[in-house]
């Protein structure tokens, strides 16, 4: 009885402390890591050192898999780019083991110690952190410390004995029992496990070895619950996670007697060599399979069919709500979301022209249409945000989260003035059977195009958090203003020289001028966040 409950109580604590250590790391860095991998995934080879990094941070290959499966969504990242990426987590996975196998577990009540204290007289949030890792690592050694020490008694219990011997006797068993139990815990609690009982001679180097390969499989269970429901993209790097871990196990298998040979002669101490069998694997499958990317890149795409074209304007493309535990990912998808809205916005206003210059009452009420569409992205994008966990956003990413929340709001603004104002002008005109005079439609066409003008390069000084971009767009205010007052003059003049047309059209063409200039107004709130002026 006690067996178990040191099992199952050594278990929870190895667990905790690979949870917790990983998350409070990715807190730490979490901006970094988004950076590391979306700017070294360019390059094959530099693309499996981030894997390797970022996984060695986090202590699992499945949370950086996930990572990029969110960044593949939310369009940060191609699937192509992943696949170096998704090597190197192989390599990176075996730092957590091979911690294990150095037996720091005497040190657990150390670093559970240190940990603690660091969270309690840190001041920054980034020291709290990394006491919460520290404190997550003793735990997870005091796990293994309690399973080590409280299954000593099965050295003698000759049923356990019998059990693991079938499994050290019958290597495909082995491998799917703990391809099972990594799928449920984590692959390197699976080995961890395994370490003790080699330890206490309850476990072949061949049983443990066979334990080995099947928690690499087992640890694709995460990235396959992950990619359900998302974009083709990003269930293409799942099969691949899955498809690199699944056929080197299928290769190594035939041959694992001459692999535990080389195995057992890395090493004397049993723990060690599990832990360096772990190694070689991974470092073996990315070397064997880095030259094939490539064709595995053009397999997988063909297995994995491109999403269905036509798009529901009612849905979201790049929000995932699996990503809100990782602020970072959150707001970058939650930003190219509020992109594809300024793409819609945009459209809109440039469809503005042709409505009142052809008279045309289908674009008119597509226009009306895409204001919808506006107003459903900004709910949904609000809505995503607020479901962010304040305790895991910090100050940095608080204030893009206020700057986001700003240019959204402003995007709705413009489709509303566009819709409730600008489009009642034009069914207006098109009701009433109203025409501008020549150089009334030119000015409003040139006033039109210099709003035009600014909004889209808000847009991209937001798209590039570019503050030169952002600075010129505020430094048009005063020449949009100037010009407002002098186009208004111009029709006035008009209106004093009796003009037709400028006096049957004169408050639709005043009225579109200030609507327009209120355009312009928010086209420059657009751009205040990024210029730290909320």
């Amino acid at each position: 009885m006690m067996v178990l409950l040191a099992a199952f109580g050594g278990m929870a604590l190895l667990l905790y402390g690979i949870r917790l250590s990983g998350e409070a790391l990715q807190r730490a860095t979490d901006a970094r890591l988004r950076h590391l991998l979306t700017g070294l995934s360019r390059n094959r080879f530099m693309a499996v050192v981030s894997g390797v990094i970022v996984t060695g941070l986090l202590q699992s290959s499945s949370a950086t898999t996930i990572m990029l499966i969110g960044f593949v969504s939310a369009g940060l990242m191609t699937f192509r780019q992943t696949l170096g990426v998704i090597l190197g987590a192989d390599i990176g996975t075996t730092l957590t083991v091979q911690l294990i196998a150095f037996k720091i577990t005497d040190y657990a009540l150390l670093l559970v110690g240190l940990g603690f204290t660091t969270m309690l007289v840190a001041g920054r949030r980034v020291l709290k952190d990394v006491g919460q890792a520290v404190l997550g690592l003793g735990l997870m050694f005091l796990g293994l410390k309690v399973i080590l020490e409280g299954s000593s008694p099965l050295t003698s219990n000759p049923l356990a004995s019998q059990l693991l011997s079938v499994l050290t006797d019958n290597t495909l068993l082995a491998v799917i029992v703990a391809a099972a139990f990594s799928a449920f815990t984590s692959s390197a609690a699976t080995i961890g496990l395994a370490l003790v009982l080699a330890q206490h001679g309850l476990l072949s180097l061949h049983g443990a070895v066979a334990i080995v390969l099947g928690a690499n499989v087992g640890t694709c269970a995460t990235a396959l619950m992950a990619a359900i429901g998302a974009s083709a993209e990003a269930k293409r790097v799942a099969v691949a996670h899955i498809a690199f871990k699944v056929l080197g196990v299928a290769l190594v298998l035939p041959f694992i007697g001459p692999f535990t040979a080389l195995v057992a002669s890395t090493a004397t101490d049993s723990a060690r060599q599990i832990a360096n069998a772990h190694t070689l694997f991974n470092v073996g499958m990315s070397l064997a399979f880095l030259p094939f990317a490539p064709l595995a890149a053009r397999a997988i795409e063909a297995l994995v069919a491109d999403d269905e074209v036509g798009e529901n304007p009612f849905k979201t493309r790049y929000l995932d709500e699996r990503s809100l535990d990782q602020p970072s990912l959150a707001l970058g998808q939650a930003t190219r979301e509020a992109l594809r809205m300024a793409d819609v916005a945009q459209g809109m206003f440039r469809d503005v022209a042709p409505v009142f210059g052809r008279d045309n009452q289908e674009l008119l009420e597509n226009v009306e249409q895409r204001d919808d569409q506006l107003d459903f992205l900004e709910r949904e994008i609000k809505l995503f945000l607020a479901r962010l966990s304040r305790e895991t956003v910090g100050p940095e990413l608080s204030r893009r989260e206020i700057g986001l929340i700003s240019f959204i709001g402003n995007l709705e603004n413009i489709g509303d003035i566009i819709d409730k104002n600008l489009m009642e002008l034009a069914r207006k005109k098109l009701y009433q059977g109203r025409r501008f005079s020549d150089a009334g439609w030119a000015e409003i066409l040139e006033f039109h195009g210099m709003v035009s003008k600014n909004l889209e390069t808000a847009i991209a000084a937001f798209a590039a958090n570019d503050r030169t971009l952002a600075q010129h767009v505020l430094d048009q205010r005063p020449f949009t203003r100037q010009r407002e007052r002098e186009l208004r003059e111009s029709h006035l003049g008009r209106l004093r020289a009796g003009l037709a047309e400028s006096l049957e059209t004169s408050e639709i063409h005043l009225d579109i001028l200030t609507n327009l200039k209120r355009i312009s107004s928010h086209v420059s709130a657009l751009v205040f966040p990024i210029l730290e002026e909320v």
